[in-house]
């Protein structure tokens, strides 16, 4: 990580404009000066009809500074010395590879070669059969009609080190990157004599006959598994840097979602804080997922890469994800907001296409804007640190050991419906890995525990360390109530913080979390009495002011609920603000009465700065998007934080808020999500305007205010220490940098 003397050298670089394209640029090392990227992803068909110069022009109309190339793997786009490295089927006797790879060195471009290694043709199989992955039959494990390399064969070890040396001395890339390096994923078991040997070797123990997180063998597997992926990472960096020098870097791809990382067997913790820079293959919101998805992907990404190093991503320019149609073009308005929305979180552009020729060349015309203004603007998107006072956990443990087969529902969802609700309260934030918080928290005032149920010791007594320290904790579901490997603990590990005790039954709400209940939160106290309605004259009576956390709420004693709560006992003194309704029937309608319709049964309970919500809104929220549930998780986290944020933003519309510091200046980036809930959507709405209020750190007057997308410059308000500024419209995006 950069101290932080560094990183004021560094920033005070960019103030003087010597970032990139400089003098003091060019004694940079390539991974540090290239910051804008494009690929060609390069098809079998290519080498008959891939017209470079065409390709050179877009480069340059474009304002890249690197280009990934397809090298070999799979498929290798140049006459490779080795036999069972299949060539293109159109390549013939060309070496496409090597003449694009020229090429680009002649523009000044960066070349890093794309690999794709982790399966082959079946004549490669007949040849070395012992370097293939088998199941517990001793059948090969196949992708369509190629064969799947096993990561500890001599595939891995000895032959893709020797074809990454070749490359290297024929065209002398400054760096690799590798698609599907990690090898066979986690839903399979490999029983190959390489595997079988090495795990004994490792563990004393037989392969685990199948998948099953209770046994301990297993869960040895897992960790195996992840450290041989490790290996591999340094494998190939060793190669790289032994013939092409030190600065020849191998850097895979990674994916921008955990549960994606956590079933390639990847480790964020291990790869991102290794790397000089993450060139990260997340090329599309998902189907469950916003265009936001994109700026935490960066946030968490750097939160471990550091802020100092550059994150770019394949965006793709045609129709990416779940419908995927890899020669038509993505609607322009989807692609380029995704690619703000990484922008917003620190992620460097990088166009991305399929194949050298389309007939729908509409999406030629998507990425030029918005890589032109990356470029102009690029001093305020590099070498920057959030400015938050909240801190939303993540743990890629929690993802595996207890989110198992089940982590987009047990882990995913809780911590995407509660990051979506402090977007929804424009609430700036951002992602602290559960084993950084000592040293990453340090200046927060909130840390949020969404549901991140497994966690050591070492890593409740660090959330301690915190709340002692003075701040606030907000933890919701099951947290810390399974220790590091997913066995439940008699109680929650921070039960003495939360003021409540777990009685139920352990793992019972993995079961219920697919379930939906006609079930309520009731509002204590309630306040019906005192408000317009029918009356029955059994109203309860009104005995106190209701927390801030139910504030909105002044019409309403009860909230939809549906979700999973699990029984808790409380300590003393502690605040109830919300208690469960249970089931009743919906149908038919005149069966839809409550038949107990009060219990003593927590869905949230407060005590002191730490609000603990057994009742999973932030889950709810992720699957149903109400906003009763997004309202309670914004109030409960301005309750912690006592309303100390460094933002406020009035105004209409939905917008993605977040603010950096560089020195002298704030940066503040807003993202305009109004309307953009159906996906693709292929038409922006302007909206304005906004109010906004930013509370300026030590060294920044607010003297001047600059917008980045409009151009326009604006003045600043002053008050107590922060800068009120008017926005009359956002299209797509705005940023302001206040100095």
């Amino acid at each position: 990580m950069t101290t932080r003397r560094e990183f004021i050298t560094a920033t005070a670089a960019i103030a003087a404009g010597s970032l990139q394209d400089g003098t003091a640029a060019a004694a940079e090392p390539w991974y540090r000066r290239t910051v804008r990227w494009g690929q060609t992803n390069i098809t079998e068909k290519d080498p008959v009809r891939y017209d470079i110069p065409w390709w050179r022009e877009y480069w340059k109309r474009t304002e890249i500074q690197g280009v990934i190339i397809n090298a070999g793997g799979i498929v290798a786009y140049y006459p490779s010395k080795f036999p069972l490295q299949h060539r293109a089927e159109f390549l013939g006797n060309r070496d496409l590879y090597g003449e694009l790879a020229r090429v680009a060195h002649e523009d000044g471009l960066t070349v890093v070669a794309r690999m794709d290694s982790n399966r082959t043709a079946e004549d490669f199989f007949k040849t070395h059969p012992d370097w293939f992955t088998r199941d517990r039959q001793g059948n090969p494990y196949r992708a369509a009609d190629k064969y799947i390399t096993c990561v500890n064969s001599p595939y891995y070890d000895e032959y893709l080190p020797s074809v990454l040396t070749e490359i290297i001395q024929r065209s002398h890339p400054e760096g690799f990157a590798d698609n599907s390096w990690s090898g066979l994923p986690r839903n399979s078991i490999c029983y190959c004599a390489n595997c079988t040997r090495k795990f004994h070797d490792k563990t004393g123990q037989a392969l685990p006959a199948r998948q099953d997180w209770n046994d301990p063998v297993y869960r040895q597997w897992i960790e195996w598994n992840y450290a041989r992926r490790t290996e591999i990472w340094d494998l190939n960096n060793r190669a790289t840097k032994s013939a092409g020098g030190p600065d020849c870097l191998w850097f895979g791809m990674n994916s921008g979602s955990v549960t994606a990382q956590s079933r390639a067997f990847r480790d964020c913790t291990a790869i991102f804080g290794r790397v000089e820079m993450v060139f990260l293959d997340h090329q599309s919101r998902t189907a469950t997922g916003g265009f936001e998805e994109n700026a935490d992907t960066g946030k968490l990404v750097h939160g471990l890469l550091g802020w100092d190093k550059l994150a770019p991503e394949s965006m793709a320019m045609y129709q990416a994800g779940r419908n995927s149609f890899r020669v038509a073009s993505k609607p322009a308005a989807e692609a380029r907001m995704w690619m703000i929305e990484g922008f917003a979180g620190g992620i460097q552009p990088w166009w991305h296409y399929v194949g050298a020729y389309h007939e729908d060349r509409r999406m030629y015309h998507t990425a030029e804007p918005e890589m032109k203004w990356y470029a102009a603007n690029q001093q305020y998107m590099l070498n920057r640190r959030p400015l938050a006072s909240v801190g939303v956990v993540w743990s890629q443990r929690n993802t595996d050991f207890y989110g198992h087969d089940r982590a987009a529902e047990l882990v995913d969802a809780p911590y995407r419906g509660f990051t979506e609700s402090l977007v929804r309260a424009r609430i700036p934030y951002i992602p602290i890995h559960v084993d950084r918080i000592a040293a990453e928290a340090r200046d927060l005032k909130v840390l949020i525990l969404p549901n991140v149920a497994a966690m050591s010791d070492a890593q409740c007594d660090a959330v301690r360390k915190f709340v002692a320290g003075g701040g606030a904790l907000i933890a919701t579901g099951v947290s810390s109530l399974y220790n590091e490997y997913g066995d439940p603990r008699t109680d929650y590990g921070l039960a003495d913080l939360f003021g409540a005790h777990f009685e139920g039954k352990a793992g019972a709400e993995r079961q219920w979390a697919t379930e939906t209940q006609h079930t309520y939160l009731r509002l204590i106290p309630e306040l019906r009495a005192k408000v317009w309605g029918p009356e029955t004259g059994d109203e309860p009576p009104v005995t106190g002011e209701r927390s801030a956390v139910l504030r909105g709420f002044d019409e309403t004693d009860i909230i939809p609920f549906g979700g999973v709560l699990v029984p808790v006992r409380l300590d003393q003194g502690v605040t109830v603000p919300l208690t469960f309704v249970p089931a009743f029937p919906i149908y038919p309608p005149e069966t839809a009465w409550m038949r107990q319709p009060k219990t003593d049964i927590p869905g949230l309970v407060l005590k002191g700065r730490v609000a603990f919500m057994p009742a999973d809104l932030d889950r709810r929220y992720s699957r149903d998007s109400l906003p009763d549930y997004a309202t309670v998780m914004s109030n409960v986290t301005r309750w912690a934080a006592a309303d100390d944020i460094p933002l406020q933003v009035e105004g209409p519309g939905l917008f993605d808020c977040n603010l950096y510091t560089q020195p002298g200046r704030v940066i503040a980036h807003f993202v305009n999500l109004t309307a953009t809930g159906r996906m693709p959507i292929d038409e922006l709405i302007s909206v304005g305007p906004l109010e906004v209020n930013i509370r300026l750190p030590r060294g920044v007057r607010g003297a001047s205010v600059k917008m980045l997308v409009s151009g326009a410059r604006a003045s600043a308000g002053h008050a107590n220490g922060a800068a009120q500024i008017t926005i009359p419209s956002v299209l797509d995006h705005e940023v302001l940098v206040i100095e």
